[in-house]
């Protein structure tokens, strides 16, 4: 389905898209990060098709305004000029040449960024990121995406991969990861580890009954983050337990980041960050605590996403209008 728009006789709109693993957003986006139309449909399962889909995204858009160039936020791993995908677990691609395919078909120029590069780079020119000189995102949904700004720019580290900071261990031998180890930060510190430490805590007090204990008997499967975080709101005192135990491993992970690479500003997007209001005041008590030199030194102000789901699109888009030549 696609917003409606007029055409507009514009050199300065871009197109941005989000490839995630279960659809692929498209939108128009102008010089002031302001999104004027969208296309969203599901993500194909194949490469060729994948590829299709975004041939039609973007010629579906152009019909409607004058696009300059092209920017694709992939949550995967993109070669250091920005044109191949060399892996994307939840997508079909693996050292995939796309932005010169896509180039190729489209006739316009076509730029590749990880997704939280992308939304960082949106926030750092449009949204809660605005003036920080050395930025740290880190969004927070099933997983845990980071990205880095440092003095404004984006760091992508010698092959284009980091920071990866979801999956720096903090517990030996800790919960398993699908990247293959133990422990890890996201493990602990992301919408499905709230669920998890939540199942655990029922686990470990099962004559409790609380609102997660009916939930669970009733659907041992059906517990996420989001219904950890809804009860509680409601009260729920395994819920609010658990989302104690989330603030707490996320100023642990604000502490060590804090440590590694002194930011003046760290932001927290993605899902998780729409219930900030029942962890961030005790996340930051955590971190002022644990931080190296604590309070004896500045601390990091931590802000919440302002562009939201549309943070990668617009950051993409934005990117992509680095590849026009002035006027």
């Amino acid at each position: 389905m696609a917003t409606k728009g007029k055409k507009r006789d514009s050199t300065s709109l871009t197109v941005g898209i989000d490839v995630g693993g279960t659809s692929i957003r498209a939108s128009v986006v102008d010089a002031d990060g302001q999104v004027l139309d969208t296309t969203q449909a599901p993500t194909p399962q194949s490469a060729q098709a994948l590829e299709d889909g975004l041939d039609r995204a973007v010629r579906e858009l152009a019909g409607r305004h004058r696009i300059s160039a092209v920017g694709l936020a992939v949550a995967g791993f993109i070669t250091s000029d920005r044109s191949t995908v060399r892996f994307a677990p939840h997508l079909p691609w693996v050292d995939a040449p796309v932005g010169r395919e896509l180039s190729d078909r489209l006739g316009l120029p076509v730029i590749l960024e990880h997704d939280a590069n992308s939304a960082v780079w949106a926030e750092h020119k449009f949204g809660s990121a605005a003036g920080g000189r050395n930025v740290v995102m880190v969004a927070i949904g099933t997983g845990i995406g980071a990205a880095l700004l440092i003095d404004g720019k984006l760091y992508r580290g010698t092959h284009g991969v980091a920071p990866e900071l979801g999956h720096v261990q903090v517990v030996p031998d800790g919960r398993a990861c699908a990247c293959g180890k133990r422990g890890c930060w996201e493990r602990y510190c992301s919408g499905t580890a709230i669920a998890d430490t939540a199942i655990e805590l029922l686990a470990a007090n099962p004559a409790k009954s609380t609102i997660l204990a009916r939930e669970v008997a009733r659907d041992p499967g059906s517990l996420t983050g989001r219904r950890v975080a809804g009860a509680a709101q409601d009260g729920d005192r395994v819920a609010l337990r658990a989302m104690a135990e989330f603030a707490r491993w996320l100023g642990i992970g604000f502490s060590f980041v804090s440590d590694v690479y002194d930011p003046d500003l760290i932001v927290i997007a993605g899902g998780v960050s729409s219930s900030a209001p029942l962890f961030l005041d005790e996340a930051r008590e955590h971190y002022a605590a644990l931080i190296t030199g604590a309070g004896h030194r500045p601390l990091a102000r931590i802000r919440t996403t302002q562009l939201g789901e549309a943070a990668a699109m617009i950051g993409a888009a934005e990117l992509a209008r680095s590849l026009l030549s002035p006027g």
